[in-house]
């Protein structure tokens, strides 16, 4: 399923990033590789997972540390060969088929591949019948699918997904899932974010559990969900984290490794 060449691995080094004056990702050194094929960061909210995310895509520069693609990864290359999709669809006024072929555009494929292209992934999304319907009139599930449907159709060999189904219903969020695990088969490495740990256990080959704006754990997912080495991971998973929290305040304990009690997402 991949056209171009790979730009893994993908490297980031003492990476930074303050917003309003705060510190809202701090040291993160982390590399990504072709495998294991699905990663998927979870964490409380304001642990910095989306902004990770964006940073990695490119959306984002860090304001500390070093962002790397070990491969081709000028402007045109990463068009084509990464691809991402957002909590909320991104999509243009225009109709389903249209938002495909300007993907296809962008990422420079021969005009004569465009139609054929744009049919076959609106197939394999389940959007064949919606080709012409204006993008603004699907619901939301099928606007999900179709902002895959573009991400997809350029045969990326990375794809980042924000939390994909956190707005969908279950039958919905089931056939956004087939589709990531679809792409995984086809080769494509995945780094998603997650807020719905029995989705992450069913997709998840590893884990990074972030927390106040660092990586406090990375393990393969049986690794991790039975045996966290992190007591904070330990209490996410148990759906505590705040109980632990509470707790260690007042038995004098250290929170959280920071030497305070922020709850803003902020790292200090």
């Amino acid at each position: 399923m991949i056209g171009a060449q790979s730009p893994l691995p993908l490297h980031l080094k003492d990476v930074g990033l303050f917003r309003g004056g705060k510190q809202v990702l701090k040291d993160i050194t982390a590399s990504f590789n072709a495998t294991p094929v699905k990663t998927v960061i979870i964490g409380p909210n304001g642990a910095g997972k989306s902004l990770l995310l964006h940073i990695c895509h490119g959306l984002v520069p860090p304001d500390a540390g070093i962002v790397e693609w070990s491969g081709p990864h000028d402007s045109d290359a990463l068009s084509r060969t990464q691809s991402m999709v957002f909590q909320r669809p991104v999509l243009f006024r225009r109709s389903a088929i249209a938002n495909v072929v300007l993907a296809l555009k962008i990422a420079g494929f021969p005009k004569q591949e465009w139609r054929d292209r744009a049919d076959d992934i609106l197939y394999r999304t389940g959007l064949s019948r919606h080709a012409t319907t204006p993008a603004r009139a699907l619901s939301f599930g099928e606007q999900q699918r179709l902002a895959l449907a573009r991400a997809l159709v350029i045969e990326p060999s990375v794809l980042f997904l924000d939390e994909p189904t956190a707005s969908l219903d279950p039958a919905a969020a089931h056939l956004v899932e087939q589709l990531i695990e679809d792409a995984a088969v086809g080769g494509v490495k995945i780094i998603m974010t997650s807020h719905d740990l029995n989705q992450t256990r069913r997709l998840a080959d590893e884990i990074i559990f972030m927390h106040r704006g660092r990586i406090k754990e990375r393990a393969p997912a049986d690794q991790f969900f039975t045996r966290p080495e992190n007591d904070l991971a330990q209490a996410f998973i148990n759906g505590e984290l705040l109980w632990w929290r509470r707790r260690s305040m007042f038995d004098g304990a250290p929170t959280d490794g920071f030497g305070d009690d922020r709850t803003d997402g902020t790292a200090p």
